[in-house]
């Protein structure tokens, strides 16, 4: 069985404070960061909203990526926000399946 590694950006709002991370469970790791679960730099600037994030089959692929963009200057990471996500919606009730109302989305949907 394959498994999953996500490199991703938080964000506390439109071209606010950012955060990079890596996991290899988005659903859950995002859902931690949003309760405040951990004490540390996203809990600390209310960063919460997932803004950007790629799916790598290779862990330390993922691992590497993610050290490499925290070295970025900012504009780099606003600039691949803005690619993926020029609205900077929160991304994650799309990997959850729900829309702002939370009614569930069918297969192969996506919330206009």
């Amino acid at each position: 069985m394959q498994r999953s590694y996500y490199v991703y950006l938080l964000a506390s709002g439109r071209n606010g404070t950012l955060y990079v991370g890596v996991t290899n469970d988005l659903v859950r790791r995002v859902a931690e960061h949003k309760a405040g679960i951990a004490d540390g730099f996203t809990k600390k600037h209310g960063v919460h909203r997932l803004v950007w994030y790629a799916e790598m089959s290779d862990v330390d692929a993922a691992i590497r990526r993610e050290k490499t963009m925290k070295k970025w200057p900012r504009a780099y990471k606003l600039n691949l926000i803005e690619q993926m996500n020029p609205q900077w919606r929160d991304l994650y009730d799309d990997l959850v399946g729900e829309d702002r109302a939370g009614s569930p989305l069918g297969p192969g949907t996506s919330p206009g």
